[in-house]
């Protein structure tokens, strides 16, 4: 082989070595993003939203600004007959556990999530960037994930909140307890017959607090409110944890976030708060917000676009392509060549 070819393959190599350290290099480069919008769009238009659905949310349950529909009922209907299970408080499932509960695990189960991810898994580094607002303001990609994971979240349960109530002020479905709480009067009111119908507002007898609550039922705001809190839970154990060693870890932690949604809505059913239509409806609901978020807002957590990290490749281990040869146009040329570098008739082939 002669000396050109060989010196031909050296700077070969040797672009590719810089090629493979420049691309090294600028693969673990930090990647900075400029940004002059985040600041004002976090201030004026998501704390904004967030701010009217709080708002909102808070009329829907704890005011009278929206009426409840007075809707009819059969007289003598023995699914409205169920006895008064008394109130909220002394259910099996109060609101002082089970709010919390739909607040705070799904948000430990996030946090320790992303903090496990920036610890032990590399390829996170992929998924953000640092965003630079200005000159003085920079914003840490973990801190940015867990801001926009949770507070989706948290815009999720305002919107689950108003959702339900929305259609239970409209609808005005009754709970399963609601003639124990209504007391109507059947002979004042005429009823002779199971199929004849009352409408007349003042048929009710019975505290007006508990008939307003009794006509809440549809759909069931603590089963939207549950299931949204596990399936947005579940969606994000699902896509963002990576467990490895074992197959059976992932779907015994989503079946355990998922389980105590179901046994929520069976004893709402159990106690006669609601009926079987009401719970299911309601899961539907705070599963619909959940998935819709998950898939269409956070684009599934941005486990779909991050990319698995190149390995390195050491430089002697880069392939190495040979240079076809081209053959000497005469003989006159070979000889110059062994003339210029001093190598004898022999050494060329």
């Amino acid at each position: 082989m002669g000396l050109g070819e060989d010196m031909s393959k050296a700077s070969v190599q040797a672009g590719y070595v810089r090629t493979g350290y420049t691309s090294h290099m600028a693969s673990h480069e930090t990647e900075i993003k400029s940004s002059t919008s985040i600041i004002p769009c976090f201030l004026f238009v998501e704390l904004v939203l967030m701010a009217g659905t709080v708002i909102l949310s808070y009329h829907f349950e704890y005011t009278d600004t929206f009426p409840v529909h007075n809707q009819g009922f059969f007289c003598y209907d023995s699914t409205l007959s169920k006895p008064y299970p008394g109130p909220e408080s002394t259910s099996r499932a109060p609101p002082r556990l089970l709010y919390p509960l739909i607040a705070i695990l799904p948000i430990l189960t996030i946090l320790v999530g992303e903090v496990t991810s920036v610890l032990i898994d590399p390829r996170w580094k992929n998924r953000e960037r640092v965003i630079a607002c200005g000159d003085c303001c920079f914003f840490n990609p973990l801190l940015r994930r867990i801001v926009r994971i949770l507070g989706l979240f948290s815009f999720g349960l305002f919107c689950t909140v108003i959702f339900a109530g929305a259609v239970q002020t409209v609808t005005g479905n009754q709970t399963p307890h609601f003639l124990s709480v209504c007391r109507p009067n059947y002979t004042a009111l005429g009823c002779v017959s199971h199929i004849q119908y009352v409408s007349t507002p003042q048929a009710c007898t019975g505290d007006p607090d508990l008939i307003a609550e009794a006509r809440k039922a549809f759909p069931s705001k603590p089963a939207a409110l549950g299931a949204y809190s596990a399936v947005y839970t579940t969606m994000y154990v699902t896509l963002v944890l990576r467990i490895k060693g074992s197959r059976l870890v992932k779907p015994s932690l989503c079946f355990a976030i998922l389980s105590p949604s179901w046994l929520l809505s069976l004893l709402r059913v159990a106690e006669y708060r609601n009926h079987w239509r009401d719970v299911l409806a309601g899961t539907i609901v705070g599963s619909a917000i959940a998935v819709f978020l998950v898939t269409c807002v956070l684009n599934n957590f941005g486990s779909s676009s991050s990319k698995p990290e190149e390995a390195e490749v050491p430089v002697q281990d880069l392939p190495r392509h040979p240079v076809p040869s081209l053959p000497p146009s005469s003989t006159r040329e070979k000889l110059s060549v062994v003339k210029s570098y001093g190598v004898l008739p022999t050494d060329v082939t």
